[in-house]
């Protein structure tokens, strides 16, 4: 894996010929699920995807997760939200590079760039969204939220 900035990643996708040209795929990192969302061939639209139940404890496991989504839907790069604030480096950012440095030590994800972008308040957003759909389990709840905190995480580079 390989950080690039938001631009040049965003960029050098749609310098590519429509043969060539990838699909972006967001993540929203977060404790018990990794929410991913799903650009279309042109990475104009991002479209809720699914949501990994995140393997602290096999990596391994996980990265395997990701190189066969990169194969079956032609990922060139992922987008993973990061929250951002001036005066503190949160526990939240600490705890996502970390997942990241260990998806990377496997080794198994040398193709893909991924790049960072700002995540503040999109959770927050997507709960007032989601809020009169009255959803009941908590479960359903908690992955329809990551699903669409990931699609706000992707979309929000295609409005750069």
């Amino acid at each position: 894996m390989k950080q690039v900035k938001p631009l040049q990643l965003f960029h050098k996708l749609v310098k590519t010929t429509q043969n060539e040209r990838g699909r972006l795929m967001g993540l929203d990192v977060g404790d018990k699920y990794v929410g991913l969302a799903l650009s279309d061939f042109d990475n104009k639209i991002a479209s809720p995807f699914s949501v990994l139940v995140r393997k602290k404890t096999n990596v391994k496991l996980m990265a395997s997760d990701f190189k066969s989504l990169i194969s079956k839907y032609s990922l060139k790069g992922f987008v993973i939200g990061l929250p951002f604030d001036r005066h503190l480096v949160s526990s939240d950012a600490v705890q996502m590079k970390v997942f990241i440095d260990n998806l990377r030590r496997t080794n198994m994800l040398e193709d893909v760039e991924y790049t960072f972008w700002n995540e503040c308040f999109t959770s927050k957003n997507v709960e007032l969204l989601l809020k009169p759909l009255n959803l009941k389990h908590p479960v359903h709840s908690k992955t329809m939220l990551d699903k669409f905190a990931a699609v706000g995480i992707l979309q929000n580079i295609f409005n750069m």
